[in-house]
Parts: C-alpha cells; structure tokens; sequence
C-alpha cells in the first residue's frame, strides 16, 4: 500500500510535474492577455461571523480585492456555545424568524457585485443572511458567496439564495471547512483569478475520470480522510479522479453505514471529494449530501 507521506518521487510523478509545468506556462501566456471583467464594478464584502473563521476568508479577500467590507452584527449576538447555537438556530429556522441586525452603514445600492460570505448552519447559510437577503438593496445584485462548514454546504447555501432571489444573478462560490482554514490563501488566490475578480495566471486543471469501483488502496485513502470525523459514518464505493500538480483529486460516492447506536443508515450516498498531495496525509475538502 502507498504510504502517504512518502516524499520520494517516481519517475512518473516527474514526467507529469513536467508536463504540468508545460501546461501552467502556456496558461499564463494567455492569462496575461485577460483583463479583469469586475474593474468597473463597485464590491461589497458583506458578511456574518460566529466563530471569526467566516471572517478570516472575508479578510482574505478583502485584501486581495481591496473592496469594502462590513460585518454583519445582529441586535441579540448568537451564544458562543455550540449546543445553544444549535438550539435557536433551529428554533427560528422552523418559525421562519428573520433575527433583527445591527443597521449596515453600507449603501447596499451603491455596490454592483457582494460577496455574502457566511458559516453554513443546518446545510444552509446562517440565520442572519436570512434577514440580508430580505433587504431591498440586495436585489437584483451580483452575488458571490462564500462559506466555512464543518463538512460542506457550499452548493446547497448557494441554491437557497438563488431560490430566494431568483432575479439576482448568484456565481460560482468559494467555500472551505474550517477545519482548512491554512489553504485559505492559495484557494482563493486561484478562485479570484478563475472567474475574473483580479488578475493572475492559473492552471486549468483535467477532467476528473468517469467513476468507477473504487480499489482497496482508493478506500484506504478516503478513510485515512474521514476517519477522525464524527459526521462520516460511510465507506467508498465509486470514485473518479485526476491529477494535479502535487498529489490526485478524488471524489468519491460513499454509501452511508448503520449508526453505531443501532439506528439505520440514511437511504442516500454521499459525495465526498478528498485531495491526496504527495508527503501529506489526505484530507477531504467537502461533503455534498
């Protein structure tokens, strides 16, 4: 079996680095002829913080953008303490309450593209967007979120505001588990550069692979991935997968198992995408349910 944090390289791995590294040149010849399509657009970085790692991101893009930025604050603050969190959070989402913020002191209708970033609760974004989106300057804006999980909820965060503003044109957003908040910098630096925000070079990458059953040394890794997370209960069945320039992209399907209290196991598979970089032990970047 592989060892993951094997740091030696086979002749292989050095063949694809050079062809990566062929790619990534041409790349950035063509990407220094692209002007940025935001130079004219005014931007807002708007969010909510419970725990600052939202904040962290907000910041980080603050910085790169030099957009304005403002925090969201509601009136009654969201206690520090995971389970009380929990407990209102879900008591408001089932009224339907929208919880009262502190007056934003930006014009939400002087700025033609937000950055509504959030920490995902319940699968979706945090209560307080609730009350954001409701306000009539977010309107037919340009939105781009952005997240931090526990697991995932990129995707299903981003469905709900489109669902809620269906006028407003909602991009591709960022998102990244907390628990990874150290790769912050570089991810964003390529998600900003990919969709236009600034300027700068990338490397397109592959395909991923079709799916196919996954082998014993494929389910190794996911578990090696999972394994010290309390909200995976699942094993790997199909996985597709490409290269990138340190190490294999993975994404697996993961059939969830019984609970270890004896209760069923949930009737759906789950997609867990996993990064595998050479001398590292592999980590998985998201769930999507």
């Amino acid at each position: 079996m592989r060892t993951f944090c094997d740091k030696s390289l086979s002749l292989h791995k050095y063949e694809k680095r050079f062809s990566m590294m062929k790619k990534l040149l041409l790349l950035a010849a063509l990407a220094a002829l692209t002007v940025s399509c935001t130079k004219d657009k005014k931007i807002l970085i708007l969010y909510y913080s419970q725990t600052s790692n939202t904040k962290a991101v907000a910041e980080a893009l603050q910085s790169r953008l030099g957009a304005d930025i403002e925090e969201i604050i509601p009136v009654v603050p969201y206690d520090s303490d995971f389970g009380a969190t929990i407990e209102r959070g879900r008591k408001e989402l089932e009224m339907g309450f929208l919880p009262d913020l502190q007056p934003l002191k930006s014009d939400l209708k002087a700025y033609d593209i937000i950055f509504l970033g959030y920490p995902v609760w319940f699968g979706t974004y945090a209560n307080p967007i609730a009350t954001v989106l409701d306000m009539p300057g977010m309107h037919g804006k340009t939105i781009v979120p952005f997240c931090t999980f526990g697991s995932g909820g990129l995707d299903s965060s981003s469905k709900a505001i489109a669902e809620k503003l269906p006028e407003n044109p909602v991009m591709p957003g960022y998102g990244i588990r907390a628990a990874r908040l150290s790769s912050v910098g570089p991810e964003l630096d390529r998600f900003l550069v990919e969709y236009g925000y600034i300027k700068g070079s990338f490397e397109k990458l592959p395909d991923f692979s079709e799916f196919r059953p996954v082998t014993e040394e494929e389910a190794a890794i996911f578990d090696a991935a999972v394994g010290s997370y309390p909200m995976i209960h699942a094993k790997a069945a199909e996985v597709a997968s490409r290269d990138i320039e340190d190490g294999v992209e993975y994404k697996f399907i993961a059939r969830d198992l019984p609970r270890e209290n004896g209760g069923p196991a949930p009737d759906h598979d789950i997609q867990v995408n996993v990064l595998a970089k050479e001398g590292c032990a592999p980590e998985f970047t998201q769930v999507i349910r």
